[in-house]
């Protein structure tokens, strides 16, 4: 089955505005030709709400939709040309194009190919058509069959349209579980553990000291493992105190520079 073909349709009692847009072709660039613009622009701004209607409820505000669709007919009537016939057949086309844009380029949350959105919204509007036919939620198989798609183009479009809008991270966890819990989603973010740091500067600092002489690793386990004074050290390896203190300098500079010239 093929995908139904959205046509556009012309409404009745458009304005009458075949005089402005004549006088708007003679008039040159100023003050006039602005006003004139700007008559035509409340004249089709009926049609511009009813267009932007049509995209009411997909996540946006109608009045940002409005906006949109008032920058469509703008870009129309700057282009028109009587000869094409009616200006209300003329414009929707290209203000609905300029809402679809819209909602393609501006209202997703993260970045999505082009055709992974045109998959999803093939697959959305599939969906709202199977169910208006019958209830219960249709398969990636019959949305496939539908669509006349692929099944895996099918469940693309699907994952695609989980990343239309994101949660806030104050959202209520209640919300989306049976269980009465009171945290929201932001209590659910893990966190650095603080231990990394420690453990990475073991891994870095190991195979320095593993290169070390056995009296220079003797005394920095002494003094930084055991927590002996230098003094002690000293009488435990028959060294002046002066010497030990001198050793640990310089270790503890021979590893800082070796670990330096490892990053």
């Amino acid at each position: 089955m093929t995908t139904p073909v959205t046509t556009c349709r012309s409404y009745t009692n458009e304005p009458n505005t075949a005089d402005l847009f004549e006088r708007l072709r003679r008039s040159p660039e100023g003050a006039e030709h602005d006003h004139l613009r700007t008559e035509l622009v409340q004249a089709w701004l009926p049609m511009v709400h009813r267009l932007a209607g049509r995209y009411r409820n997909r996540g946006q505000d109608i009045e940002d939709l409005r906006q949109v669709a008032a920058l469509g007919l703008l870009k129309a009537i700057n282009r028109y040309d009587p000869a094409r016939g009616a200006f209300g057949a003329y414009a929707t086309p290209m203000i609905d194009g300029e809402l679809k844009r819209h909602f393609r380029d501006y209202t997703w949350v993260v970045h999505v190919p082009r055709r992974v959105q045109e998959l999803s919204n093939r697959v959305r509007h599939a969906r709202q058509e199977l169910l208006a036919f019958r209830p219960g939620e249709p398969s990636p198989a019959e949305l496939a069959s539908y669509c006349g798609l692929p099944e895996d183009d099918v469940r693309l479009g699907l994952e695609a349209a989980e990343s239309y809008a994101t949660l806030s991270l104050d959202a209520d966890l209640q919300n989306f579980s049976d269980t009465q819990d009171a945290r929201n989603l932001a209590d659910t973010l893990g966190a650095a553990d603080e231990r990394f740091t420690t453990i990475e500067i073991r891994e870095c600092v190991r195979p320095v000291l593993g290169s070390l002489p056995e009296r220079e690793k003797l005394i920095l386990h002494m003094r930084f493992f055991q927590d002996m004074p230098q003094q002690n050290i000293a009488k435990e390896l028959g060294i002046s105190q002066m010497h030990v203190s001198r050793l640990i300098t310089r270790t503890c500079t021979r590893i800082k520079e070796e670990i330096a010239g490892q990053s």
